[in-house]
This record gives C-alpha cells, sequence and structure tokens, in this order.
C-alpha cells in the first residue's frame, strides 16, 4: 500500500513540476520559427520533431519527465504484487491530491478552499478503499 501512496505522490509531484516545465517550453515555441500551412508533410514533421527535442532539452521538464517515467515502472511492479481494483483508484486518487497540493506548493494560482476540501475528499475516499 505505501508503495502505491508513494508512486501517487511522485506522479503528482512530477506532474506539477513538469507543467511548470512546459510553461518554458510555450515560451520557446513562441519565438521560434511558425510552420507555414504550404509546408510539406516532411517540413511539418521536421518542425514537430524540432519542438519535441526543445521541450526535453528544457531540464525543467525532462528531469521530472524521467523520475515520472520510474515512478511508471514501479507501478508496474506494483500491479504484479497488488490487485488491479485496489492499485488504480489508491494510486490514481494519491496523484489526483499530490499534483493539487504540490501545484498549491509551487505558487499556481488556485481557489484554496475547494482544493483542500477536494483533497480531503480524495483523502477520505482512499480510506474507505484501504479498510473495506
Amino acid at each position: 500500500m505505501e508503495k502505491m501512496i508513494a508512486v501517487g505522490i511522485v506522479w503528482g509531484a512530477t506532474n506539477a513540476i513538469m507543467r511548470r516545465g512546459a510553461l518554458l517550453w510555450d515560451e520557446a515555441l513562441k519565438s521560434s520559427a511558425k510552420p507555414n500551412p504550404h509546408s510539406t508533410l516532411c517540413q511539418k514533421m521536421r518542425i514537430s520533431l524540432g519542438n519535441w527535442v526543445k521541450l526535453l532539452s528544457i531540464w525543467q521538464y525532462s528531469i521530472p519527465f524521467l523520475i515520472n517515467l520510474s515512478a511508471s515502472a514501479t507501478f508496474f511492479a506494483i500491479l504484479s504484487d497488488a490487485p488491479l481494483s485496489l492499485a488504480v483508484p489508491v494510486t490514481n486518487a494519491t496523484t489526483f491530491a499530490a499534483t493539487a497540493v504540490f501545484g498549491i506548493l509551487l505558487g499556481e494560482r488556485t481557489h484554496l478552499p475547494r482544493a483542500f476540501f477536494g483533497t480531503a475528499l480524495i483523502v477520505l475516499g482512499l480510506c474507505f478503499c484501504i479498510h473495506t
């Protein structure tokens, strides 16, 4: 159970951090070349590939992404020992709550009472899942 919650926390934290890296990528894309509507498919694919390389070159995105992928590998290992009907809800609910909490900690603008109420409901739901 602890491993499921740990994976959810890692996923939630890295989701919030990757969102910040994605915003940096968005800014970089605004200053880069735009595909011409009359570009060939090859040119459009080259621009798209360049955009992905640009995203992965932003360490604020790529490092949390690699950590997130590591948590995904851990999740699949957990699935070999845990019932699917418990692992998926616990991990997903924890991810959702952790994303909200880490987003708030990173200074994202949010409606705090709603976020805390929603997170409390998630924790309550997890308790029901675990103890039934």
